[in-house]
């Protein structure tokens, strides 16, 4: 429930989502590939490309062309920015059934294109789409369709949604791994390419936009409490944003930047955990198991910070998520060695799964569901730009120090200044779900 004193029948910490299940899992799995895709497989097609390619390329070590990837990971994500605002407002038009199912069959033709790689170049256009297209499909598209069908219940079904970045962290990983391992580059990330676009055409066929067309009501609530509690999807209030008048808006920015401070933490830590793992004196073997562990340990925390929000409101979870994730960083970067490396992986195993649960949560929690689609066009690319940078802080970690373990300071800094705009940002301002709560409650927003 939101950061409110009377319980309504629309705000519960109840799983009962009906019909919304399927979209819940449809979610989850595009998550699994968004992780595997862009994200934490990224520890094993770094390592397999540079390993095969260094020499051939002319570069002095498996590690400046390492080094050299990631800068090309951050450039990547810098011309996905434009590309974000221009599949947001794709998604204003076709609806985000349409988008979540071609963009992730797009995603998967990509990263076959990606596994065929060898040159960088190549290796940069195949990373470029795969990313711009995974982030469309489970971000842009699925971050729509969650905040349709359970706008006052995001923050439980992001809890079960964001259980897919887990498991792409615990699965995916190891899977690639015996792919590329036991079929090569190519052959392996053909195979998950082929499975990607398999699953968006199921994905297609079954999903729809909104709870109504599957004959229901947003959060599986009954039509009595539907009329009664939540606002209704008039034309002025599914049309009351502009792209100017969200510039405009100073929650805008607070906004993605928070998400995009936590999603930089993330994705820098989680890209590289492998490599700062071996950094610490694991074997690769060993690097890799852990971080099946960590990502396992993680399902706790997407449903646990996912029930925090429900239940104590998303200003209380998202600062409770930031305080965790300073001490477990604290705690590799401190020891710097294995206890600090197990430690930590258990703690950050926790915070992946709330990081995600955010990514939606938050500005659905400041914008509501009315006209979101709009609102999410703009938001989306301006976290982009803040979550990109983590390639470029982990590649000048490499690059002047020759370890990851100096990004981490940098990442404890960022995640301390997010306490701080968190807890002066209203997060029910321009909700209108939660403004007719506080009609019948008589709460001041």
């Amino acid at each position: 429930m939101s950061d409110n004193n009377v319980k309504l029948q629309s705000e519960n910490t109840r799983a009962d989502f009906g019909k919304g299940w399927l979209i819940i899992f449809y979610c989850m799995i595009m998550f699994w590939f968004l992780i595997g895709y862009s994200i934490d497989g990224q520890n094993i097609v770094i390592e397999a490309f540079s390993g095969a390619h260094w020499k051939a390329l002319g570069y002095a070590s498996q590690t400046a062309l390492h080094a050299r990837l990631l800068d090309m990971a951050f450039y990547a994500g810098l011309i996905g920015v434009v590309a974000y605002f221009i599949i947001g407002r794709i998604c204003v038009k076709i609806g985000a059934r349409a988008l979540s199912a071609v963009f992730l069959g797009l995603a998967g033709a990509s990263y076959i294109y990606y596994g065929a790689s060898q040159t960088v170049f190549s290796y940069f256009i195949g990373l470029t789409l795969v990313t711009i297209f995974i982030n469309g499909a489970a971000y842009i598209g699925g971050g729509n369709l969650v905040t349709q069908w359970f706008p006052k219940k995001k923050g439980l079904a992001n809890g079960f949604t964001t259980m897919g970045h887990n498991l792409g962290s615990a699965l995916y990983v190891p899977l690639i791994s015996a792919l590329i391992g036991g079929l090569g580059m190519a052959a392996g990330m053909r195979v998950m390419g082929i499975v990607g676009i398999v699953v968006a055409i199921i994905g297609y066929i079954v999903i729809r936009n909104t709870p109504q067309e599957r004959g229901v009501y947003p959060d599986n609530v009954s039509k009595d409490v539907y009329e009664a509690e939540y606002a209704d999807m008039s034309s002025e209030n599914t049309s009351r944003w502009t792209v100017a008048s969200l510039l405009k808006t100073p929650e805008m920015w607070v906004v993605a930047i928070i998400i995009g401070i936590n999603q930089l933490v993330t994705t820098g830590v989680m890209s590289q955990m492998v490599s700062r793992n071996i950094e610490l004196g694991f074997t690769p073997t060993k690097a890799v198991f852990m971080m099946t562990v960590c990502a396992l340990v993680g399902l706790a925390g997407s449903y646990g910070f996912g029930f925090i929000d429900q239940k104590l409101g998303v200003k209380t979870a998202v600062r409770a998520f930031l305080i965790w994730y300073i001490v477990a960083l604290g705690v590799n970067y401190i020891l710097n060695n294995q206890l600090g490396g197990y430690i930590c992986v258990a703690m950050v195993g926790v915070a992946i799964g709330a990081a995600a649960n955010f990514m939606t949560s938050l500005p659905a929690s400041v914008f509501g569901r009315h006209n979101f689609d709009l609102v999410y066009s703009i938001y989306f690319p301006i976290m982009e730009i803040v979550l990109m940078l983590n390639y470029k802080i982990n590649s000048l970690a490499l690059t002047i120090t020759g370890s990851l373990r100096g990004a981490y300071i940098v990442f404890i800094v960022l995640l301390a200044v997010n306490i701080i705009l968190i807890s002066v940002l209203n997060t029910r301002k321009y909700n209108l779900d939660y403004a007719k709560e506080d009609s019948i409650t008589g709460k001041e927003a």
